[in-house]
């Protein structure tokens, strides 16, 4: 008969768990509100949320300098881990959070926003990707995979157009594939090495020389097709830019950002430790994900006729570059990852933010889609501001210096020469040469054409809510004065990345 085991609270460490907690309270709250009293004002809703996100916010900040005195923090029967991946990770994902929700007080009506039940999806998504980042064992990971995969098709289909309801429907068949393919590697791995945590499947299989190299072959290509889902990488890209543009534009940005800091941080995890194995087509199989995803939707995004479709094959060709990091498998490259995604939160905010502001609900005659580049035709001569902004956030994308994303390209390249990548260099150099191009494009029908409906170009940004113009104007300080920003953030990301065990 089993001897019965005592657990004290104080052995379980439930502070690893508060921030995940503070953003379920956060969502239940709002629930409860509503039951209560019904049909308040979505201001009040937005400003509960920012609470939360807040208080969230502090929770993370509260671990930092244990993490930095005392190494990483177990809880939670040790399926919760606080190291300086999840810190940063977190930190990101609250952070992104916060400049994302205040976007619901547009002037113009968007009726998801009056729905309670959007901010407790909201809160219920950020704990999950919380939950992703802030363990190494894998069926918490995929709780919390599953928990913000399922709030975030609500959140899609919660548009109400024909094509949001497309989009949400494309996301979740993905999203089912690629649980099934997470499952089934996950299966592989504990069946190798009779653990869920990676730490363990690690050692185990180290220990054993990786002699069952064909089973692990088969658990690394089904999870990474199952991350290259959430990561948007080449071949199991195709349902970005359809639901990018079903999606609002708003909602498009964040799904560009936060889901995949997510996935990069489960990657980060598992990989690395298999690229260090030494195990060369280990190294082939996800340098040549990094190769395609980077250059085959940088050549799609040269032929797309709408900004928005554009901007999505964009993120997915900023996601390889990030992915190189991974490959590369250094501290120097996984803090350049780091600094790479806080700059682009700014930058690929603010674009989509951008196109936020001059949806119309109706499309204007031959219109085919909502932003087509005709319609930035003119731009600075009819809203010169909103002209620059873009201008601004498109040479940043492109990694023109000194704007933001520029600084987070010339580390992670750094990282590849100092790693003796040069071939990967070079390519993710001529990438970006590449991606110039059809920024630039933008940059030309914006400033040296003439404008082709007047009506409908100087209605830009003149119905913008002040927290709509308040994050574009944050978001382009911060594109600007990145400079400023560099050294302070890699100290700080090198810091918390060392206190890590990857």
């Amino acid at each position: 008969m089993l001897e019965p085991v005592n657990i004290s609270i104080q052995s379980l460490n439930l502070v690893t768990l508060a921030p995940m907690l503070i953003a379920i309270v956060g969502a239940l709250s709002i629930i409860v509100i509503d039951l209560v009293k019904g049909g308040l004002d979505k201001s009040l809703y937005v400003m509960l949320t920012v609470l939360f996100l807040f208080l969230d916010l502090g929770a993370i900040f509260n671990f930092i300098e244990t993490v930095s005195a005392n190494g990483t923090l177990l809880g939670f029967f040790d399926v919760i881990l606080i190291d300086g991946l999840a810190i940063l990770s977190q930190l990101i994902i609250v952070g992104a959070s916060i400049i994302f929700i205040p976007l619901s007080l547009t002037s113009k009506r968007f009726h998801e926003y009056n729905y309670p039940e959007y901010y407790a999806l909201f809160l219920f998504m950020i704990a999950g990707f919380q939950f992703m980042v802030a363990s190494d064992n894998l069926i918490l990971i995929f709780v919390g995979l599953e928990t913000a995969s399922l709030a975030l098709y609500a959140l899609i289909a919660m548009h109400n157009r024909e094509k949001s309801f497309e989009a949400a429907v494309k996301y979740f068949t993905m999203g089912a594939l690629a649980a099934g393919f997470y499952s089934f590697s996950s299966m592989v791995f504990y069946a190798l090495t009779g653990s869920i945590e990676i730490n363990q499947i690690a050692a185990v299989l180290a220990a054993d020389g990786y002699a069952n190299i064909g089973y692990v072959l088969v658990a690394v290509i089904f999870m990474l097709a199952s991350l290259g889902f959430k990561l948007s990488l080449v071949p199991f890209h195709t349902w970005t830019p359809d639901v990018y543009e079903g999606s609002s534009a708003a909602l498009a940005g964040y799904m560009s950002i936060v889901p995949k800091i997510a996935a990069f941080v489960v990657a980060m995890r598992l990989f690395e430790f298999l690229i260090h194995s030494g195990v060369v087509w280990l190294e082939i199989v996800l340098y040549a994900a990094v190769v395609l995803t980077m250059t085959a939707a940088n050549i799609w995004a040269l032929v797309q006729k709408d900004v928005k479709r554009m901007l999505a094959y964009s993120s997915i060709s900023h996601a390889g570059f990030a992915m190189a990091a991974i490959l590369i498998g250094t501290t120097q490259s996984n803090s350049a990852l780091f600094l790479y995604w806080i700059l682009f939160v700014f930058t690929n905010l603010g674009a989509f933010t951008m196109l936020w502001v001059s949806r119309q609900k109706t499309l204007l005659p031959g219109q085919s889609s909502d932003h087509p580049y005709e319609k930035f035709a003119g731009m600075v001569k009819t809203m010169p501001l909103a002209a620059t902004m873009m201008a601004l956030f498109m040479l940043s994308l492109a990694g023109i210096p000194p704007f933001g994303i520029f600084w987070g390209k010339l580390y992670l390249i750094g990282s590849a020469v100092s790693a003796e990548y040069p071939m990967l260099a070079l390519i993710m150099a001529l990438n970006s040469a590449i991606a110039g191009y059809y920024y630039l494009k933008l940059i030309i029908y914006m400033f040296m054409k003439e404008p082709i409906d007047n009506a409908s170009s100087s209605s830009y940004m003149l119905n913008a809510s002040l927290p709509l113009k308040t994050i574009i104007g944050l978001a382009a300080l911060a594109t600007i004065f990145s400079v400023a920003m560099v050294n302070p953030l890699m100290e700080f990301i090198t810091a918390m990345v060392y206190n890590s065990g990857y």
